[in-house]
C-alpha cells in the first residue's frame, strides 16, 4: 500500500480509531456495570486520543534541511565505527508517533527485522528490537537510513512507504505503536544541530544539515 496524505490527515490517524472506538466501548460497560465509579476510566480514551493525533506541523524548507522523523528525546548523538553518524529519539507513550520522512529523497530499501521488545530509550533496543528500516536516498545520491524501533510497549512498527517511492520532508509515511524510538544514520560529514536531552518535534524540528 503507497504512502498517501489520506491515511493521516486528520486530526487522529487512522490506524488509531479502532482503538478509540474499543476504549470508548470499555467506558461505555464500565459505567453500564458500575455506575458513575466507571466512569474513572474515561481516561483510557482521553490516552489513546492522545497517542494518535496528528497535530500540524510546519516542515522547514531546504534540499540539505534534515528534519525530525518523529516527536521525542535526544538520546543518542555519535559517529559510529564507520564513520556514520547516529542520531537516535526516543518516544515516550505521551508523545506523538507518527514518524515523518527526515529529508526528501527515494526509497531505496526497506527491511524488517523482528526481534525482542526492550526499553526502547536503551541503545541495544537498536540491535535487538523488532524494527523496520528503510533506506532514503536524497537528490544528491546521498544516502540516509532510518529505522523505526519498537519498545517495551510497542507491539506493532506501521509503515506504508514502498520501495521507489519519492517523499517528500516531513511526510507522514508510519507510526509505531505505544512506546519506541527513531535511529537516524547519516552521512558522516552531516552537520547536527541537535544536543543529547534535547526534545524535537516531527516533522519540524531540524535534526541538522546534510553535505551536498
Amino acid at each position: 500500500m503507497k504512502v498517501s496524505p489520506g491515511h493521516f490527515s486528520g486530526p487522529i490517524a487512522k490506524e488509531g480509531f479502532p482503538f478509540v472506538l474499543i476504549s470508548l466501548g470499555v467506558v461505555a460497560g464500565a459505567v453500564y456495570f458500575l455506575g458513575p465509579a466507571g466512569g474513572i476510566l474515561t481516561v483510557l480514551p482521553v490516552f489513546v486520543i492522545n497517542f494518535f493525533r496528528n497535530p500540524a506541523r510546519q516542515v522547514p524548507a531546504g534540499e540539505r534541511t534534515i528534519v525530525s522523523p518523529a516527536d521525542g528525546k535526544i538520546v543518542r548523538v555519535e559517529h559510529d565505527h564507520n564513520g556514520r553518524m547516529q542520531v537516535s529519539i526516543f518516544m515516550n507513550v505521551f508523545d506523538v508517533h507518527l514518524n515523518r520522512i527526515p529529508i526528501k529523497g527515494t526509497i531505496k530499501g526497506i527491511s524488517y527485522h523482528p526481534g525482542k521488545f526492550l526499553n526502547a530509550d536503551m541503545d541495544k533496543a537498536s540491535l535487538e528490537n523488532e524494527r523496520n528500516t528503510l533506506v532514503i536516498e536524497t537528490s544528491g545520491k546521498r544516502e540516509i537510513r532510518m529505522t523505526q524501533v519498537a519498545g517495551l510497549v510497542a507491539r506493532r512498527i506501521v509503515c506504508y512507504a514502498e520501495i521507489n517511492d519519492v517523499l517528500e520532508s516531513g511526510m507522514i509515511f508510519g507510526l509505531i505503536r505505544f512506546g519506541s524510538r527513531v535511529d537516524l544514520d547519516l552521512p558522516g560529514d552531516s552537520e547536527i544541530k541537535v544536543s543529547m536531552g534535547e526534545r524535537v518535534r516531527g516533522g519540524e524540528s531540524v535534526i541538522g544539515y546534510i553535505s551536498s
